[in-house]
């Protein structure tokens, strides 16, 4: 029976390690990561259209956010339905609770979502291995955000490869005033010239080694971020924002992708409490929120 509407939440994700080689000849950079997906979710819902597809959004800086084809998700509803040779007509309607250019992939989870959703409403039954091409068609996050949990990402993100996790990692997520555009995080990596060649990206096996142990302080020393610095150099406000998590307790910090969310690690639930309250009352952020990992994508229909 078709459904009225199905709903998605959609995960943001972290990047445990990012190691970035230089700019190539097609105009991208390779890369190998360790997606985390994290419970701080948006909320997709697709419901039947009669004339294209229409998109409102709600939440902080919703109103920041283009409601056209410039905006993934509805580039994702479009592709869908190129892909099975039929009409684009949906009602999407997304929650934002992920932040707006953050560096946590909102838009990719939106995109995500709304091909999940889509594909449901539609009752089009596309295969995991044609979504996730299609994902990668709108971008390398797409691809994670459909997967879900921690994966290993290479190419340009979207090759990925499951992470065996143990137990469940507890993260400070401190948002920052304004955003920061990842191309131009991207642009000022290239002109510090910080890059490694391709042949030195490495599968982050320290890291890899914690997330399987289940050793959340072993965990907190492997964290990295090539983009990190470039991100600093954007906006240098942040490297306080860092230190301060990490005299907090912290066991680890970063940066979470091109910025300028920064993401703190905790030993548990009760620390990651205490440790938001603190960093809440230090005035070096917007705000926090608590999050937990490896997260999953859940569907519901009615």
């Amino acid at each position: 029976m078709r459904s009225d509407s199905v709903t998605v939440e959609v995960p943001a994700k972290i990047n445990l390690a990012l190691g970035v080689a230089p700019l190539g000849a097609d105009s991208f950079h390779e890369l190998i990561t360790v997606f985390h997906a994290v419970s701080l979710f948006d909320t997709v819902t697709a419901k039947p259209g009669s004339d294209g597809v229409s998109l409102n959004i709600e939440g902080h800086g919703s109103e920041t956010l283009p409601v056209d084809d410039s905006n993934l998700a509805v580039r994702a509803a479009k592709l869908l339905a190129s892909h099975h040779g039929i009409d684009a007509s949906v009602n999407l309607h997304i929650v934002k609770r992920i932040p707006i250019s953050g560096g946590m992939a909102g838009g990719s989870a939106d995109a995500a979502g709304t091909l999940i959703a889509c594909d449901r409403l539609w009752e089009t039954s596309t295969s995991r291995e044609d979504l996730a091409a299609l994902a990668a068609e709108l971008g390398s996050d797409v691809t994670f955000s459909l997967h879900g949990g921690t994966a290993l990402g290479s190419g340009r993100g979207e090759v990925l490869t499951s992470v065996i996790t143990t137990g469940e990692y507890h993260w400070v997520i401190a948002l920052a005033e304004g955003g920061l555009s990842t191309p131009h995080v991207y642009r000022e990596f290239d002109r510090l010239q910080v890059a490694r060649p391709s042949a030195a990206l490495e599968v982050p096996t320290e890291l890899l080694h914690a997330l399987r142990a289940g050793d959340c302080v072993q965990l907190g020393s492997a964290l990295s971020n090539d983009l990190e610095g470039a991100a600093l150099s954007v906006m240098p406000a942040l490297s306080k924002t860092l230190q301060v998590g990490l005299d907090l307790g912290a066991i680890g910090a970063m940066i979470s992708g091109s910025g300028p969310t920064c993401v703190f690690l905790a030993r548990s639930h009760d620390h990651s409490v205490n440790l938001a309250a603190s960093l809440s009352g230090a005035g070096v952020c917007r705000s926090v929120r608590i999050a937990s990992g490896p997260a999953v994508t859940s569907i519901s229909h009615s």
